[in-house]
């Protein structure tokens, strides 16, 4: 059976309509998921928009499809900052060497301390990740970079895992990380002081990733008038969006919380 020009032509024209319907379709998605209150899926790229559409929005979609319809619409992800330098002396060994995989959680935890300006004056942030999901176990949020500041954080981590004796705490050489009163507290816990080398920012890369993404996801998207207002706001991005839906290649595009479901959530002892 014969099929005449015209109604090949009708057919094509037909294939691409629908084509464009769907592209729209999805596009809308991603508008509404880019301009959602108090998330920050605007600084998405294609690759991290294409999880989040299909793991959590049920899309049959490609990549390409999503780099293209983004790519059309003039959508790009952020970028992020190169790692910072620092050339403080360690104190204690380096147990980690560069070798964030662990087989589970309560493994290897990490710290560190961020700061941003606003208006009032510096705010100061101290976050403990576990190494295996990303997860942000502790935090702690204050105006004066303090010994009491990573403590707090690192008591807010032993709350969320409680019972955990073994694991490594892997944190920068700063003063704070080498002051009696943390130092103290890690062996209290029966945790494992460690400490990266001098002035190679990639000894604690997952926490300078951690930080870089607060940077350019919420840091650095205005001015900030107050200390209270942007320490509200770094609350509601690591408790609201990091931890329950930001999504991490590295992990299978699942988010941290998402990502510790996935093995059984009894406390995991290091070995």
């Amino acid at each position: 059976m014969g099929v005449s020009r015209s109604g090949y032509y009708t057919w094509a024209k037909h294939r691409i309509s629908a084509r464009r319907a769907r592209d729209d379709e999805i596009a809308a998605v991603i508008a509404r998921l880019r301009s959602e209150k108090g998330a920050f899926f605007h600084t998405y790229g294609s690759p991290r928009m294409h999880a989040e559409l299909r793991m959590g929005h049920g899309f049959a979609i490609g990549r390409k499809r999503v780099e293209r319809i983004m790519r059309e619409r003039g959508w790009a992800g952020a970028v992020k900052r190169k790692f910072r330098f620092r050339t403080n002396p360690a104190t204690s060994e380096d147990k980690v060497n560069r070798n964030f995989h662990v087989p589970g959680p309560n493994r290897l935890w990490l710290g560190d301390i961020t700061e941003h300006h606003t208006a009032e004056g510096k705010v100061y942030c101290a976050v403990v990740l576990d190494a295996y999901s990303r997860l942000a176990i502790g935090w702690s949020i204050g105006s004066r970079m303090t010994a009491d500041l990573v403590v707090d954080a690192l008591q807010m981590a032993r709350w969320r895992r409680f019972g955990v004796r073994g694991a490594i705490m892997h944190s920068d050489h700063g003063s704070q990380y080498t002051s009696w009163a943390f130092t103290s507290r890690v062996h209290e816990a029966g945790l494992i002081a460690s400490m990266g080398s001098v002035g190679d920012c990639y000894d604690n890369a997952m926490m300078e990733s951690f930080w870089s993404g607060m940077q350019i996801e919420l840091l650095d998207s205005r001015p900030w008038q107050s200390r209270r207002e942007l320490g509200t706001a770094m609350f509601s991005w690591i408790e609201a969006w990091y931890n329950p839906r930001r999504r991490h290649s590295s992990l299978g595009y699942h988010s941290p919380a998402d990502y510790e479901k996935i093995v059984p959530t009894t406390v995991t002892l290091a070995a």
